[in-house]
């Protein structure tokens, strides 16, 4: 009788654990999702967070609703900690980007990609260095040989950030070139859309700003492109645009963009969304989204995308120890 009751409170157990594993490997959203945006409507951050919804909507992903949350302001950090503070809540995902690093080596937060649980990396969105078109400087050369004589004379404009993925860029650059980052002449505005006029008004001689932010401007035959931080050239309207190594200067820089959640995911938790957004990547509609704002695909999940946050936080940070302007 012992033996009876002990082998169903074992089997009864087995049940229970089994049961526990099948719910958690099918664990699906169960309220509205939010999608966290550190910009406002059309910035390039709120335009990944639709990009993505788009998708996970459009292959019926998600059985719940979305919703894309724009929190802009203080470089990221607004929206960073609104995601923080929902510790174990899979419902909540914030669009991440390189910035994410800097700001903790910078001192302007607390929070790092540790602070969180680091989903997937989506793509990349390298920089363009651009001047107005009637600008002295027409090539790459031109600009790197003003560099060296004297980089203050070529006042260098971005957004939005100190130490913020443009500035790194910079920075990077005339590293390179083999002068000092901190002798760049610098002025930081709150967004591309700020930068840009000031550029095409003559009021700064150089622009580093995302690819995308340059085509209009480039098609209709005001601004000039002198070097792409990508690997290997763009297409399109930007295909013309060597890139920096092209021009035997070692520079590849840019800002990837992913999804991160909040801290204590469970292992059934972040494998939804990492299957979810690999299922997104792999779609024509995905890449084809990617071209028209000329973004590079770049998917990582797991150990994989563990590794690259952790090599760039080491690059970002030497750099930002060059412009003085590390803290941690």
């Amino acid at each position: 009788m012992k033996q009876s009751v002990m082998t169903r409170t074992l089997v009864s157990i087995a049940f229970a654990a089994t049961a526990a594993a099948a719910s958690a490997q099918n664990w699906t959203p169960q309220k509205n999702v939010e999608i966290v945006a550190a910009s406002g409507p059309g910035g390039s951050n709120d335009k990944t967070a639709r990009t993505i919804e788009r998708g996970l909507a459009a292959m019926k992903l998600v059985p719940a609703t979305m919703t894309v949350v724009n929190k802009p302001g203080g470089g990221g950090n607004i929206a960073a900690t609104y995601v923080a503070q929902r510790a174990g809540d899979p419902h909540t995902l914030l669009v991440a980007t390189s910035s994410n690093a800097s700001n903790h080596i910078v001192g302007a937060t607390t929070l790092t990609y540790s602070d969180f649980t680091p989903i997937a990396m989506m793509l990349q969105d390298y920089v363009v260095f651009a001047v107005a078109a009637n600008s002295p400087m027409t090539s790459g050369k031109d600009l790197a040989d003003r560099f060296r004589k004297d980089p203050r004379s070529v006042s260098v404009g971005f957004a939005n950030t100190f130490g913020g993925s443009r500035h790194v860029a910079a920075g990077l650059l005339l590293k390179a070139l083999g002068g000092n980052p901190r002798d760049l002449k610098t002025v930081v505005f709150k967004g591309s859309a700020e930068a840009i006029p000031a550029l095409l008004g003559g009021h700064i001689d150089l622009a580093v700003i995302g690819a995308g932010n340059a085509v209009s401007h480039v098609a209709n035959g005001r601004m000039r492109v002198l070097a792409v931080g990508a690997p290997q050239r763009l297409t399109g309207v930007l295909a013309n645009a060597p890139t920096w190594r092209e021009q035997g200067v070692n520079v590849v820089s840019g800002s990837w963009r992913g999804l991160f959640a909040p801290k204590n995911l469970n292992a059934a938790q972040i494998a939804y969304w990492e299957n979810a957004l690999r299922k997104v990547s792999e779609t024509p509609e995905w890449k084809s989204d990617l071209e028209k704002n000329f973004w590079s695909p770049h998917f990582l999940t797991g150990a994989a995308l563990k590794k690259e946050l952790e090599q760039e936080y080491a690059a970002d940070k030497a750099v930002l120890v060059d412009l003085g302007l590390a803290k941690h």
